[in-house]
């Protein structure tokens, strides 16, 4: 089992701020586009402040060890689901359909008086025996990339819709 955290800073902005920019399709396209990823679907449901996000990718597997690219092959199907129950809290859920292993964890927001952070804290676990722990480090590797990526479009982002 590995865990990946990560602090997602963002200067200047509400929680309301950081929650409706996860809220908004648009966003979530951007960030998919930014990984340049093949193809995607964003779906949003939204009630109130609680919301449940839905984004279905595919991304190349070009770049991937070999021990690894055999179990997914040429392409990796990542589905991330996210229910928030409030505008601070959400749980999240990463599967890759067919694949053995699961993701999961939270994603909170807090707010101080210079802005606010998003921490997202996931465990990978992925039962494939001898190569189990090498993947989990891979899928741990692209879990924090991907956070990243989405960091790096939500700073643009903010600072556009203010």
């Amino acid at each position: 089992m590995k865990k990946v955290s990560e602090e997602l800073r963002y200067d200047g902005a509400t929680i309301e701020q950081v929650h409706e920019m996860l809220a908004d399709e648009a966003f979530r396209e951007k960030v998919c586009d930014h990984q340049h990823v093949l193809r995607h679907t964003v779906r949003i449901e939204k009630d109130g402040k609680a919301m449940t996000v839905e984004i279905d990718q595919v991304q190349t597997a070009r770049g991937i060890p070999g021990f690894a690219r055999k179990f997914v092959g040429d392409e990796i199907n990542i589905v991330q689901t996210e229910d928030w129950t409030a505008a601070e809290k959400g749980n999240i859920q990463v599967t890759i359909p067919g694949k053995p292993g699961e993701m999961s964890g939270t994603a909170l927001l807090t707010q101080d008086p210079d802005g606010t952070t998003e921490t997202v804290n996931l465990t990978v676990k992925v039962n494939i025996p001898l190569v189990g722990g090498k993947i989990e480090g891979l899928v741990a590797g692209l879990l924090i990339k991907a956070l990243r990526a989405e960091h790096e479009v939500g700073v643009e982002w903010l600072a556009g819709h203010r």
